[in-house]
């Protein structure tokens, strides 16, 4: 059983949850903390029915990682390719000619909203009642990251048509049930937050209404108490127990068109955002709907995970970030004890290796994986390996991900780069070869 936080740290997560609360003007407030698969500490603030944990809100944003674990869950079982036009599975769309990955990561180019009123706000219909034109298709394929309402919309469409039912039963059945999130709903169940939305200038509210989106449902429309979504932070920081192979979750975490060795970015994976804050990767996602915000997000690395709820259309910053960094300053995970591991190579094949005159070192990692990169405080390009069945090692991150790795006695081939034991060894088969006359002054 995971323990509680210590007392000093939940004053200190407490404090940052109520001086957001309170700046943040919102009418209500819940938030916690997850550890080893756990929720170990929370609370509420401002007009909040108790327990606070049971009370559900709106999670806007976050439905879109829900839709996305069923469209993985599709393609781990082959019935789908992240590469598929969406033609192939969904016909009729001005979208045909965008893949199902494109759609994913926000990089078809699709429209940022539905057409019509502003579907946060109306009650919405299906697919045909859209009626989507090419004026839909705003950017081309692939050629940058733009937000996407309608892409998702697109893809809970592909779910149901997929699994021959509902988006919403679709979910429920092969997310929530697993996870024991007994309490996440499409439409409100007693008892739930109200919607507000709060006056710029005055300390007033107005009520915000609720309704089903539709086809855009999977986009926003789900509702959650807090101890759900801390159930989901567990999902997402390792626990994904029958719902999704951790392997297809570490492959939604990766962020698409960025260079993730800058010290800083936002990005977004295949149904994920991805944040480096402070040298920390927080995978998850945030959530609006008029009433509404949340927020979810996890340390992988850490085990660790936060969540939001509150009930105010705008104007609370993001809150999740701040805990986990309150956590991990104040209770620093202990990490297991190393431990001698088997090499999965020969300790001869390890050590230090030359691309042209750079210096390497190829060392074996844990989970029987190789890593290769720059001596350590350097520069340069780096990654994990892991072996194929072919004896074949395959690049998992970094520059050469899922590029090859060949091992020879005298050299290493990576995606046509060449490393030998000395620089430029002539012995070795260097591209180009190497200059008869040798090094000189």
């Amino acid at each position: 059983m995971p323990e509680p936080v210590l007392p000093s740290t939940a004053r200190r997560l407490l404090a940052r949850t109520a001086r957001a609360q309170r700046e943040g003007r919102a009418p209500s407030l819940v938030a916690g903390v997850v550890r080893d698969g756990a929720l170990v500490w929370s609370a509420g603030r401002g007009a909040v029915a108790e327990p606070h944990t049971d009370v559900q809100y709106r999670l806007g944003s976050i439905s879109k990682t829900v839709t996305a674990l069923v469209v993985m869950r599709l393609r781990d079982e082959g019935r789908l390719a992240l590469d598929d036009p969406l033609d192939r599975h969904l016909p009729g769309t001005p979208l045909g000619d965008r893949t199902v990955g494109q759609l994913l990561s926000h990089l078809a180019g699709a429209a940022a909203e539905s057409p019509g009123w502003w579907w946060e706000r109306v009650p919405g219909g299906s697919l045909a009642d859209l009626a989507l034109g090419e004026e839909h298709v705003v950017l081309g394929a692939a050629r940058r990251f733009h937000y996407s309402n309608l892409g998702f919309g697109l893809l809970g469409e592909l779910v149901a048509r997929l699994r021959g039912g509902s988006w919403d039963d679709v979910v429920r059945a092969e997310v929530f049930e697993p996870l024991g999130m007994t309490r996440t709903t499409s439409r409100p169940v007693a008892p739930a937050a109200e919607g507000r939305a709060v006056h710029p200038w005055a300390d007033v509210v107005l009520p915000e209404p609720e309704h089903h989106a539709g086809v855009m449902a999977a986009a926003g429309q789900l509702w959650a108490t807090l101890a759900d979504l801390g159930r989901f932070a567990a999902f997402l920081a390792g626990g994904t127990g029958d719902v999704l192979r951790d392997a297809t979750l570490e492959e939604m975490a990766v962020p698409a068109g960025v260079d993730p060795s800058a010290p800083g970015w936002a990005a977004y994976g295949l149904g994920l955002q991805v944040l480096r804050l402070d040298g920390r990767t927080l995978v998850g996602h945030g959530g609006s709907m008029p009433g509404f915000l949340a927020g979810v997000f996890v340390d992988r690395e850490e085990g660790t995970g936060a969540v939001s709820l509150a009930n105010t259309t705008s104007g609370l910053d993001p809150l999740a970030p701040g805990l986990l960094a309150d956590l991990r300053a104040a209770e620093p995970r202990i990490v297991e004890p190393w431990t001698p591991t088997p090499t999965p190579v020969p300790l001869s094949t390890l050590g230090v290796w030359f691309w042209g005159p750079a210096v390497h070192l190829l060392r074996s990692v844990a989970g029987g994986l190789l890593h290769l990169g720059p001596l350590p405080g350097r520069n340069g390009r780096a990654s994990r390996f892991a072996r194929r069945d072919d004896g074949a090692w395959v690049g998992l991150d970094g520059y050469y991900a899922g590029e090859l790795l060949r091992i020879a006695d005298d050299h290493l081939d990576v995606g046509t780069f060449v490393f030998t034991r000395t620089p430029y060894d002539p012995e070795a088969p260097v591209p180009g070869g190497v200059d008869e006359r040798g090094w000189r002054p």
